[in-house]
């Protein structure tokens, strides 16, 4: 099968690349190496996937690669990541969540692509939610610019369907984690905490640490996508754990594991703009609708991200 993956030498992209790879698929993938790395894609390459070096915001060239590629599938997870650049420089941040997939999803309709996965936020929508796990229907309340620039996204996704019949699903994931996410970015805590644990460096806690989260290993997530692809299912779609952790309690959990001396006691700093407090999601529509549940117990996972480093 011909699939698409843009942002595919990214963290998760990455990992979603390798499964579509292993099993069989002939795969392009869209991505301007800004965050992602070629050494992600090793052995995807070596399995004949191919990447375009481009951007998303760049209309033309997401057209000729679309063009070249004739993707049955498609699955969009370019993005800017970033809370804070996004509400420090909100017109870039929907340049590229917004306009970047406006500019996929044209190009998806005018091949006509069978099905475009949309990677999307839970979170981030819905804010600091009266409701947890939070579901779908709960009303959306961003309160930083990436928020609101997924919402849009998504809602162009919905309107493809509806005014070309390109079948469009947009997942919303929890806090993702898991091998190559890379420990010395700005997102993903769990990243730079087993940094922490490796150098012995003294991690930092922005706010009381008493924060949730809702952790997903990104295993569950490549395969939240490979069964969103195969589905009918339309609309967005929580993909999470419905298990809230605090910060404290990840560093507590990685102090456990790591093998030789204790984790250096955390130094607090002030909480961030644009940070939910909690955040959980109901992940019943995907159990229903893609037969999708997570697998990969949240210590399990460190320990998976621990012995990669």
């Amino acid at each position: 099968m011909d699939c698409l993956v843009t942002g595919g030498a990214g963290f998760i992209g990455s990992n979603l690349v390798d499964a579509l790879v292993q099993r069989g698929d002939r795969v392009t993938i869209i991505d301007n190496l800004s965050t992602g790395k070629r050494g992600n894609l090793a052995a995807a390459f070596d399995g004949g996937a191919r990447l375009e070096v481009a951007d998303v915001r760049d209309h033309e060239a997401v057209a000729r690669t679309f063009e070249a590629a004739r993707p049955e599938l498609v699955f969009h997870l370019a993005a800017q990541v970033d809370v804070r650049v996004s509400v420090e420089h909100p017109t870039r941040d929907a340049e590229t969540n917004v306009l970047g997939t406006i500019a996929v999803l044209q190009a998806a309709e005018r091949v006509n692509a069978r099905r475009l996965v949309n990677s999307s936020t839970g979170g981030g929508l819905y804010g600091e939610a009266r409701l947890r796990p939070t579901p779908e229907d709960h009303p959306i309340a961003p309160l930083a610019p990436y928020g609101q620039a997924k919402l849009a996204a998504e809602g162009y996704c919905e309107l493809y369907h509806r005014l070309h019949g390109l079948s469009t699903v947009s997942l919303r994931y929890g806090n993702v984690y898991g091998p190559r996410q890379d420990v010395h970015g700005e997102a993903g805590v769990v990243a730079i905490f087993c940094g922490c644990v490796k150098d012995s460096r003294r991690p930092r806690v922005f706010g009381d640490g008493r924060q949730t989260r809702d952790w997903v290993e990104v295993a569950d997530v490549v395969r939240a996508n490979l069964l969103a692809a195969e589905a009918t299912l339309t609309g967005p779609v929580n993909i999470g754990t419905e298990r809230e952790t605090t910060v404290l309690d990840l560093l507590e959990a990685l102090d456990q594991i790591r093998a030789g001396g204790q984790l250096p006691e955390p130094e607090f700093a002030l909480e961030r703009p644009g940070e939910v407090r909690h955040s959980c999601l109901d992940s019943r529509r995907a159990r229903a609708g893609l037969g999708w549940r997570p697998e990969v117990e949240l210590r399990d996972g460190l320990e998976r991200v621990l012995a990669g480093l």
